[in-house]
């Protein structure tokens, strides 16, 4: 019997996990035919005398304008890079050690969270080169995803892929047929260096559980822990709470003498199927990995998304985030805004009115700025170097929301391919040599110099 009830209770998990999964996949196919649903037409902003903007325009414009009125009311504050190390807050502002107001205009390089495992582009640049290049651009900030699977698993990184980086290149101990190459932790651990390094503040963010493009319909990816109802029996890499954040102190114990590096984003868009995922669960995760981390260094800021894919951070009114007396002012929430986001409404920004947009930013988390009580980083929005209407629309709206709101913010992403399929990235800001000649200088960088972007603050 006992043999029986075990294969019945296996039985029960695998029917359970399946169903989760089915649900799961068709979340994703609803969203995907939402945003193929036509677009509301945008209401002319009251700010534009009854003029209408041209989605195509790349001037800097009030969403819906085509006169020549400015985004936003209020000027952005620039981002700086004469900060003094290390950063606090104060009620909605990030501040230095002299208590100077700081900014954080960041740009996001991804690599090291997909299935190459370290961050791109170490063939074409080396990484000291790549974090020349992103400071003379003007941004003062990374923010650099890892995966979990590359700390427990530490792959052996091949020579190829660090071609431009022949420093870190070494033979295998563990496997002489492999060849050369490097261990991708410790390609990890160079490229933060070589950010620092160039006066570059990095934040370094726990992407995703198993390393591949984020984000998918694997619920094995959707939260920190996965051990529920036998993931490990699924999921290529099984992992619990107490398990994601040894990974955390892994991959931060060789940064804690690093004061470039300024914090911790702990999870990247934490989220359940059609709103199952609690704020208060993930509070209190988050307020357990904080505790470890700031035994590790007490300077670091602790960045708490929301859930709901970093859409919905309306639980810090009630809930907010609790660490330990004395560490009250590490505190940094962050949202994700792109033009599918929204969906929980059923209504993706991309079709999204001006105030209607600007109603969902301050339900969702413009409230903590605008009440003082804690900053707020948007840590990923984008759009594509060639928009549709619906892209423009969304970014429009974003560039003079966030021009008048005036908070921190990071764009999504640097990258000229996606790392599976070498599929172009139409949201990167560089192409194929990862140097200067390559910049895509479009209507982008243009709107993001209005959110305080200032490469001539850089040398």
């Amino acid at each position: 019997m006992s043999g029986l009830s075990c294969l019945i209770r296996r039985c029960i998990v695998i029917a359970t996990s399946t169903i989760l999964l089915m649900v799961f996949l068709l979340q994703i196919d609803y969203l995907k035919l939402i945003e193929s649903l036509p677009h509301q037409t945008p209401a002319v902003d009251p700010r534009c005398d009854g003029q209408q903007h041209p989605l195509s325009s790349q001037a800097l414009l009030y969403p819906g304008c085509k006169n020549n009125d400015r985004l936003g009311s209020i000027p952005s504050t620039p981002a700086l890079f004469n900060y003094t190390l290390p950063l606090r807050t104060r009620g909605r502002d990030i501040v230095d050690a002299r208590g100077q107001r700081v900014k954080l205009a960041s740009i996001n390089w991804y690599g090291a969270s997909d299935v190459g495992y370290i961050p791109a582009g170490l063939d074409a640049q080396h990484r000291d080169d790549i974090a020349k290049l992103i400071r003379s651009l003007g941004f003062n900030s990374v923010r650099l995803p890892y995966a979990d699977e590359i700390v427990r698993d530490n792959p052996w990184i091949p020579a190829e892929k660090l071609s431009a980086n022949r420093d870190l290149v070494r033979p295998d101990g563990r496997h002489s047929e492999e060849g050369e190459g490097a261990l991708a932790r410790d390609v990890f651990t160079a490229v933060v260096q070589s950010l620092t390094d160039a006066g570059i503040m990095v934040i370094v963010n726990n992407h995703i559980t198993q390393a591949t493009w984020c984000c998918g319909a694997n619920p094995c990816d959707a939260v920190w822990n996965n051990d529920w109802f036998g993931g490990s029996l699924f999921c290529r890499v099984s992992q619990t709470e107490q398990q994601w954040i040894s990974n955390w102190e892994t991959t931060m114990h060789p940064l804690i003498s690093n004061p470039g590096v300024i914090g911790v984003d702990l999870r990247n868009e934490p989220r359940g199927l059609w709103g199952t995922l609690s704020w208060d669960d993930w509070a209190g995760a988050a307020e357990t990995a904080a505790h470890r981390l700031l035994t590790l260094n007490p300077d670091w800021l602790i960045v708490v998304e929301g859930i709901s894919s970093a859409n919905d951070l309306s639980g810090v009114r009630t809930r907010p985030i609790e660490l330990p007396p004395g560490y009250a002012d590490r505190v940094v929430y962050s949202a994700h805004v792109y033009s599918w986001s929204g969906w929980g409404a059923l209504r993706p920004y991309s079709g999204r009115t001006y105030s209607d947009f600007a109603t969902s930013m301050r339900k969702n988390w413009a409230f903590i700025i605008e009440e003082n009580l804690a900053p707020v980083w948007i840590g990923e929005f984008g759009t594509a170097d060639h928009p549709n209407s619906g892209d423009r629309n969304y970014w429009n709206n974003l560039i003079s929301f966030l021009g008048d709101i005036d908070v921190s913010w990071g764009y999504w992403a640097l990258n000229p391919r996606k790392p599976a399929g070498w599929e172009w990235e139409g949201y990167g800001l560089v192409g194929d040599g990862w140097d200067e000649d390559s910049v895509r200088r479009d209507y982008r960088l243009n709107d993001l110099y209005h959110l305080g972007l200032r490469p001539e603050l850089a040398s």
